[in-house]
């Protein structure tokens, strides 16, 4: 092979065409580090600094924006890449390949890291109100998710599980199973029951419905409720970002939120209309309830509220069928606490053969104090419900990012703290993105995690 020798006319720097890095270089302009490093260096005070505190930091950086799966991943693309190794502060020239962490390096640096777990939510909460001052309208809709994250280490048999515990880095202790059942129906309109069992542990996230982003996320084992994590995620915003939570005006969730007391605090206290889809807990086996004080006005348990015909409702001796017509929603009075429903007659523009019989022609008042699951501020039975139910799927497309982007779906962490330390890093690159490209006036990209500037 011919070698040809030329003198090297430009540094790294110099070159323009950073391509992919660029997105690196986003995340490190606008990811607030400073408060994280500061106590890594003095940790390692006047110790070796061979490989500097920053320089490793902004590689881990990278081994989470390039999606990297494992340490020695990150280590063979910084081995072969003098650009990425400028861009992070190692050495591209004079040490070359050697200006690598080696293994041992990178693992003590995460055994600091994960010490300072705090300062990585306090980075997230930076970001978090960096964006609500950025953006308008934001934290106005909130959407909840829990994600189910399983490991690869497999659970202690049953007669381990009596003997002392052994922490050796690499096994997980920490994580239990978890287990979802969901009930779909089949083509023939028949139910089942299916059946999601992981070893693992479960992400509990709250993201901005609007430009998909994260706000608030809690780490806990698989097989804990998601009930009691919706109170405290929604304490936490109050604590660390009230003027986000102010503005909040929608909290959407799936049927794993649905709890009487979950809706009820949810408006009563921080004044938010609750967004949750409901399960059937009627156990009566009824389709549907009077409305106390009325004749031929019932409610089913998904809040949708019918007028029977006061002439139907007479003929069921000879067996002929009433005649359910749901009436309209008229809009929440929020000094009386009820929801106003309309006549459907007279709405929609028909003949009502009982209307000159009938006492609801007028419409009725519902109080959501007589069931607060069904009966919400924002009712389960309008337009705006379904079109704000809707942004559900804004915290779904998150979760897929988590899996796909950073690299969820195949991944090595163990332990509680491991894994709470790893989704921080995951979401603080997000919301560091998304930062970046607004600042840089390219708000179009805010969600982009991929696409370089």
């Amino acid at each position: 092979m011919a070698i040809i020798a030329q003198e090297r006319l430009f540094s790294w720097k110099e070159v323009e065409g950073l391509g992919d890095l660029e997105r690196l270089a986003l995340v490190l302009r606008y990811i607030p580090d400073e408060g994280l490093m500061r106590a890594l260096e003095a940790k390692r005070g006047k110790g070796r600094d061979e490989y500097p505190v920053r320089a490793v930091w902004n590689s881990l950086l990278a081994g989470v924006v390039f999606q990297h799966v494992s340490v020695e991943s990150l280590r063979r693309e910084l081995q072969r890449n003098g650009q990425l190794r400028d861009l992070c502060g190692l050495d591209p020239l004079v040490r070359m390949e050697k200006a690598v962490p080696p293994p041992w390096a990178y693992t003590r640096f995460l055994r600091g890291l994960f010490r300072h777990a705090d300062l990585i939510d306090a980075m997230f909460d930076e970001l978090v109100e960096s964006l609500r001052c950025e953006l308008p309208g934001f934290g106005r809709s909130l959407a909840g998710d829990g994600k189910a994250i399983p490991t690869h280490a497999r659970d202690r048999k049953k007669k381990d599980k009596e003997k002392p515990l052994c922490r050796d880095g690499r096994r997980d202790l920490d994580a239990d199973w978890g287990v979802k059942t969901t009930r779909e129906k089949k083509e023939d309109g028949t139910l089942y029951e299916k059946v999601t069992r992981w070893f693992g542990y479960k992400l509990h996230l709250v993201v901005d419905a609007d430009y998909e982003v994260p706000v608030a996320y809690e780490v806990k084992k698989a097989s804990e409720s998601e009930f009691p994590v919706i109170p405290e995620q929604i304490k936490k915003l109050k604590t660390r970002h009230p003027e986000l939570l102010k503005d909040t005006e929608a909290f959407i969730y799936d049927k794993g939120g649905d709890d009487t007391k979950i809706i009820t605090q949810l408006w009563d206290e921080y004044g938010i209309r609750p967004v949750i889809a409901i399960r059937d807990c009627w156990q009566d086996g009824e389709a549907t309830k009077l409305v106390p004080g009325t004749r031929n006005v019932v409610y089913d348990y998904e809040g949708k509220v019918y007028c029977l015909c006061p002439r139907t409702l007479a003929a069921r001796k000879s067996g002929e069928a009433d005649k359910n017509r749901e009436m309209a929603f008229g809009g929440f009075e929020r000094d009386r606490g009820t929801l106003r429903y309309r006549c459907p007659a007279r709405q929609y523009e028909y003949e009502c053969a009982g209307a000159a019989e009938c006492a609801a022609k007028t419409g009725v008042r519902i109080p959501m104090d007589l069931d607060r699951r069904v009966f919400t501020p924002l009712s389960r039975s309008s337009y705006a419900w379904e079109r704000t139910y809707r942004k559900r799927t804004a915290v779904e497309r998150v979760n897929s990012r988590l899996d796909v982007s950073y690299g969820f779906e195949r991944h090595f962490i163990r332990g509680m703290v491991k894994m709470h330390v790893r989704c921080g890093l995951a979401l603080v690159v997000m919301l560091a993105t998304a930062l970046g490209h607004v600042r840089e006036k390219r708000r179009d990209l805010a969600r982009s995690l991929v696409r370089a500037a």
